[in-house]
């Protein structure tokens, strides 16, 4: 079994993304504790305000939204009975069995898997402390249930690679809810990938046309630091009207993402020497920046090339999407960064003239022509001379494929004129 909790400031927020899934047939109301109604009877005015009752007697609290979500291993035969009396377990043991909560059972995934909503207010308008509670009481809760219920360990079952594997689809303007699409890609990447700052998180969710945006240096949001996200069209634009990060399901704010930039970066360290790796791989051979960028995609790396007016290359990032990471090619090394892959990609067309200009896979030939001739260094008359025949040669036959058949005509008039 693996357990998620996700503290938030909107119970309403929480309530509205279970109810819905019930409408549409996705999930199931199959336990209340503390409401004394009927389930059935149970609207979405009863559960919000018996929920506001609590969060009520402590007004200083914000942070007063529970929301839980235990996952079972793909293939677990578990009951609505079964799951109800697990949730009903695991609750008591974090310490929330006289909280008033709501199970719901989801049907949207390829496991069996609740999600429970509650508070952490207590009816005396004591917090229940949330920190670290993941670590402590959630994963010794974890353990006793799984050795209760004879239920496959998290470390077996491969939830979190299954999740992680989830194939997200960019975000379309005027196609989908533009605020639930944007939520699932957030919960996603916000709780899965690796980012230590905004440009970083906004490489990852650029992929799904989504951006973060704190407004320009001189406006009041950023100097409260509030942040807002926004749907960008084919070309990169913002489309529509932006989403206040506080309104979406899991309170994606500036604040709470800062909190991630700092214990992603020890995470990260873990995952640099297979990218430079991969990285490496692809420069094995000289390209263009495109041909570096689809080499690397077939890697599922997206790289994003930063320029400026003058196309110059001023910076890039790199976003691993196996390893769910994202790095600035500088932080990888000086190899990688945009000055040394500037000079390393190859012009768009594969020479700007007949003049030869020398690459690293050409500055290696002369290398060996050097050594053949007994010169000792690199840069002999001689290897230089040769090579630019070379490919001076190699340049004329791209632009006339048929100059060998010219060639071999010239000659035969030169014979018949004799």
């Amino acid at each position: 079994m693996v357990a998620k909790i996700i503290s938030g400031k909107s119970l309403a927020g929480a309530l509205n993304y279970n109810e819905r899934k019930v409408s549409q047939g996705k999930a199931e109301l199959i336990l209340e504790n503390g409401f004394h109604k009927d389930l059935k009877l149970l609207s979405f005015n009863d559960k919000l305000s018996w929920l506001k009752h609590f969060t009520i007697q402590n007004k200083i609290c914000k942070t007063n939204t529970v929301h839980i979500s235990l996952n079972f291993a793909v293939g677990e035969q578990l009951d609505k009975d079964k799951l109800s009396q697990i949730a009903i377990e695991y609750m008591d043991k974090i310490g929330f069995g006289n909280q008033p909560y709501l199970v719901y059972l989801h049907r949207d995934a390829g496991h069996p898997h609740v999600h429970i909503v509650s508070t952490n207010i207590k009816s005396s308008g004591e917090r229940i402390p949330l920190h670290n509670i993941g670590r402590t009481k959630s994963e010794d809760a974890r353990k006793q249930i799984e050795k209760n219920y004879g239920l496959i360990p998290a470390s077996k079952q491969g939830i979190y690679q299954t999740q992680q594997k989830t194939v997200l689809s960019k975000v379309e303007y005027g196609k989908t809810d533009t605020k639930r699409a944007i939520t699932n890609v957030l919960n996603n990447v916000i709780n899965y990938y690796k980012y230590t700052s905004l440009p970083e998180f906004n490489a990852i969710i650029n992929q799904y046309n989504i951006t973060a945006d704190r407004g320009s240096k001189e406006s009041r949001m950023f100097a409260k630091k509030g942040l807002v996200y926004w749907v960008l069209d084919e070309n990169g634009g913002k489309a529509g009207v932006p989403i206040k990060a506080s309104s979406i399901y899991g309170n994606p704010t500036l604040k709470n993402l800062e909190a991630k930039f700092t214990s992603n970066e020890a995470l990260k360290k873990t995952t640099k020497g297979h990218l430079q790796k991969s990285i490496d791989s692809v420069l094995l051979t000289n390209a263009s920046k495109e041909g570096f960028r689809q080499a690397l995609k077939s890697k599922g790396i997206e790289v994003v090339f930063h320029e400026n007016s003058e196309q110059r290359l001023y910076g890039i990032t790199f976003v691993d999407n196996r390893q769910k990471v994202v790095f600035k090619g500088s932080d990888l090394g000086k190899q990688y960064s945009a000055n040394a892959l500037q000079n390393w990609f190859l012009p768009s067309a594969k020479y700007h003239s007949a003049e030869f200009t020398p690459t690293n896979e050409s500055r290696n030939l002369e290398n060996s022509f050097a050594l053949k001739n007994g010169t000792g260094h690199s840069h002999s008359n001689t290897s230089r001379s040769l090579l630019s025949d070379l490919f001076k040669s190699e340049y004329q036959e791209d632009q006339n494929p048929n100059w060998l058949e010219q060639d071999k005509r010239k000659k035969k008039r030169k014979q018949l004129s004799r």
